[in-house]
C-alpha cells in the first residue's frame, strides 16, 4: 500500500503493538506515526516517538509482526549504566519515528526473553529486522552508536 504526502510516496509499513493504556493488541502504520495513531478500543494515542516496553507475553508477536526493524533495549531499574544510557534511547525514539520502533525490555520482569537470547550483561541492545536478530551491542553506548547499530538493518541503508 502506498501512503502519498506531499512530494513524497512511501510504502505502509505496519507493526503490532499493544496501546500502553489499555494493553489491547493494534495494528499501526508505523510510517504515520507522526499523525499520532489512536488505539482501536480506547482511542488514547500510539505514542511511537518513545520506546515501548515490551515484556515476556508480548516480545514475540511485536519482533514476528513488525514490516520496521526493531531495536530492543534490555535494561533493569538497579542498573546505573542502563540509566544513563537511557536518554539516548529516548532520542532514538525520537529521531527514528516512522522509520523503526524502538523498545525495552525489563530483564528482571522478563526473564525468559532474556535467557532466549543469551543476554549476559546489561544494558544490551538488539536489532530486529524481519523477524530476526541483525546486530547486538552490551555496555552502555552513546546516541551515535546506537543509531548505527540501527542502521545496521537493511530497510534502513
Amino acid at each position: 500500500m502506498e501512503v502519498e504526502t506531499p512530494g513524497v510516496r512511501v510504502s505502509a509499513k505496519k507493526a503490532t503493538l499493544r496501546c500502553q493504556f489499555c494493553l489491547s493488541w493494534n495494528k499501526v502504520d508505523v510510517t504515520r506515526a507522526a499523525d499520532r495513531p489512536k488505539c482501536g478500543k480506547c482511542g488514547k494515542p500510539m505514542l511511537l516517538d518513545r520506546p515501548i516496553k515490551l515484556d515476556d507475553e508480548s516480545f514475540a508477536r511485536v519482533i514476528a509482526e513488525s514490516e520496521v526493524p526493531i531495536i530492543v533495549d534490555f535494561w533493569a531499574d538497579w542498573c546505573g549504566p542502563c540509566k544513563v544510557m537511557a536518554p539516548a534511547v529516548d532520542q532514538l525514539a525520537a529521531n527514528f519515528t516512522g522509520r523503526a520502533i524502538v523498545a525495552k525490555l525489563d530483564t528482571d520482569a522478563s526473564p525468559k526473553t532474556s535467557m532466549a537470547f543469551n543476554v549476559r550483561g546489561i544494558p544490551t541492545s538488539i536489532v530486529f529486522e524481519g523477524g530476526k536478530e541483525i546486530a547486538r551491542q552490551t555496555g552502555a553506548v552513546p546516541y551515535a552508536a546506537l543509531a548505527s547499530l540501527l542502521g545496521r538493518a537493511a530497510s534502513l541503508a
